[in-house]
């Protein structure tokens, strides 16, 4: 449902672009700093290390030969590890969520799964029965770079052009409107994902799911690409020029439908990798070059080593590794480990508190009942009950995900998720109530009654329960619906893809203008002139009777929920244990005590606000006294 980055890019300040004020004279500034080996990294001088991935305290590295390297801050006598792979082919890229939740892609359309015990083959590496070779087939394309979304969404790209999707589920072919070589791929804040490749191709996605190639005019070799803000990239790369003998690299932006090639006095080689760094941009490349750019002032960082870099990792304390050949890996941070699992700070007083959960699935919606029963459901069919502050678990109605649960009362319990399917809980025993009959995930209900109830989901499915049998009704749109709130049967809204708001008036859906193009996961109101709609990047609209406004939340975080009630107040939560709640008019950050991903939060009648997510993070805001 929910859309995660595992490093969210920082806005530009696009004036900033064009000032030349950094600071080179102190020490601690990225453009002094010197880079240098991590020790005691465990990979083989002949190994090449393409890509890594910091999260949650922890750090995974892929290279050749199908090498996964562990490197666990959270135990005594840190070490890097060598993971059990199953694959010997030459892992490219790396992309999850979170440590249990990781995807790898590599040489011969390899795609590796890692579910926090154990990596697993998911998809490519297809052999030839008779032959015993690899088998010529579009599975077997090589993939070379990853990259996915807060929602749990990952796109992998490679060559001729291939561009693969996952949808949480399964991975799928996208129509590519090219058959050149792609190399990189990003997520922008605005929802829009991006590709590129060899020749200067730019490739560009809608909400719609299609690919268009952008007018790019430079015949660049695309190596690396980073979403600046909405509209606006960087992409590196380089050419092979015969008259020199080898690479020359080249610095791209694109902003505002133009692309300009940035040029600079020294020449630059091949380059590898971009992130955001410090305010500014980390550069790998060949021949071990760092660069760090800010301002359209490109400063060489001192690396001490000649080996190319291939990829950057960010840590959370906002420092990096830079990982490449020979089994480098490097960073500036005075000590790795610290970079890595930073000291606590003294601890903050919270609202919050961590409850006991009977799980560790992923939980993706809350409930509360006309009887002050709490709900809770998730990955693998699970739905928790709350009684006398303990959770427990209910029987499964399937294997299926679970992400959404309602209860009317006096109806039964229903639950709703994958494959459109949607169950009934007598109070013993789940049976089957509905069945869609299509590929297509539910990821939001409500409603007035047990013969009224409305539920939302994939490409723009809304479904009706009038007591006697579930009917679709016609949305007018095909974009995912993630979120869905009502007052009464004549007025409902629901939200999804790029700020869609879409108003039931009692006989038909039709699309509300909010003012964003941020993707919307969740809605509340406690009135009709008093309605919350919250999304991507810390998005957050309010609608006053008359119209929308975005409210500023200054967050870089995803918004993933809302909810609220008159004894427990308005509360928001998201990615990386964000918590905001509604304070004499203003939106305030409350620590959590967790950097889990919240993903649905209930605000009850008696006071008390709950909010579930990764991991099986439960968290509990008692009533204020």
């Amino acid at each position: 449902m929910t859309q995660t980055r595992p490093a969210v890019t920082p806005q530009a300040d696009r004036r900033r672009f064009f000032r030349q004020l950094l600071d080179g004279g102190k020490p601690n500034t990225p453009q002094r700093a010197s880079w240098r080996r991590v020790p005691e990294v465990g990979a083989g001088d002949g190994d090449v290390l393409w890509s890594g991935l910091a999260v949650d305290g922890e750090v995974f590295v892929v290279g050749d030969e199908g090498m996964v390297l562990h490197f666990d801050g959270h135990t005594e006598g840190q070490a890097w590890t060598h993971m059990t792979s199953p694959t010997r082919l030459p892992l490219h890229g790396l992309w999850g969520p979170s440590r249990d939740n990781l995807i790898a892609v590599g040489w011969m359309g390899t795609v590796l799964h890692f579910d926090g015990s154990a990596w697993q083959s998911v998809r490519g590496g297809v052999v030839d029965e008779a032959s015993g070779r690899f088998a010529p087939c579009l599975e077997n394309t090589p993939l070379f770079a990853i990259d996915g979304n807060a929602r749990g969404e990952a796109w992998a790209v490679g060559d001729d052009g291939v561009i693969l999707h996952f949808d949480g589920a399964c991975w799928q072919a996208e129509e590519s409107p090219t058959q050149v070589n792609l190399r990189a791929v990003a997520c922008a804040p605005n929802g829009q994902v991006y590709a590129a490749g060899g020749e200067g191709t730019v490739l560009r996605r809608d909400g719609d799911g299609r690919w268009t190639r952008l007018p790019c005019q430079l015949g660049s070799g695309f190596h690396a690409l980073l979403a600046v803000g909405d509209d606006e990239l960087l992409l590196g790369g380089g050419r092979y020029f015969v008259d020199q003998g080898g690479f020359r690299g080249e610095l791209v932006r694109y902003r505002d439908g133009d692309f300009q090639a940035l040029t600079f006095s020294t020449p630059l080689p091949r380059l590898r990798a971009l992130k955001a760094y410090k305010d500014g941009t980390l550069i790998v490349g060949d021949q071990g070059h760092l660069y760090y750019l800010q301002d359209l002032r490109l400063d060489r960082l001192e690396s001490n080593s000649l080996h190319d870099l291939m990829d950057i990792v960010p840590l959370p304390t906002g420092e990096a590794l830079a990982v490449g050949d020979f089994g480098t890996i490097m960073t500036a941070a005075p000590d790795f480990t610290e970079a890595l699992a930073p000291p606590p700070a003294a601890v903050r007083p919270t609202a919050w508190e961590a409850m006991a959960s009977p799980t560790d699935r992923q939980l993706w919606g809350l409930w509360e009942a006309p009887d002050g029963s709490c709900y809770a459901c998730g990955e693998a069919g699970t739905v928790l009950r709350l009684t006398n502050e303990t959770w427990e678990i209910l029987p499964a109605p399937s294997e299926l995900a679970v992400h959404c649960v309602w209860d009317a009362g006096h109806g039964g319990l229903f639950a709703a998720g994958q494959l459109g399917r949607i169950y009934r809980f007598d109070g013993e025993r789940w049976q089957l109530h509905f069945d869609l009959h299509l590929d297509l995930t539910i990821l939001a209900m409500w409603g007035t009654g047990p013969d009224s109830i409305y539920a939302v989901g994939d490409e723009g499915l809304v479904l009706h329960f009038d007591g006697l049998g579930w009917r679709r009704m016609p949305s007018g749109t095909s974009s995912a619906l993630y979120g869905l709130w009502g007052l009464d049967d004549q007025h409902l809204l629901a939200v999804g893809d790029f700020g869609l708001v879409l108003r039931y008036n009692g006989r038909e859906w039709a699309e509300f203008k909010v003012g964003t193009e941020s993707f919307l996961y969740g809605v509340w109101g406690q009135a009709l002139d008093d309605i919350y709609a919250v999304g991507l990047s810390g998005a957050l609209a309010h609608f006053n009777g008359q119209r929308w406004q975005i409210e500023p939340t200054r967050l870089r975080d995803d918004l993933l929920s809302i909810a609220g009630s008159p004894a427990a107040g308005i509360s928001a939560v998201g990615t990386r244990g964000r918590a905001l709640r509604l304070t004499e008019g203003q939106w305030l950050s409350e620590e959590t005590g967790t950097e889990a991903g919240l993903r649905a939060v209930c605000a009850t009648r008696g006071g008390a606000t709950y909010a579930v997510g990764d991991r099986g993070t439960i968290m509990l805001r008692r009533p204020e006294a």
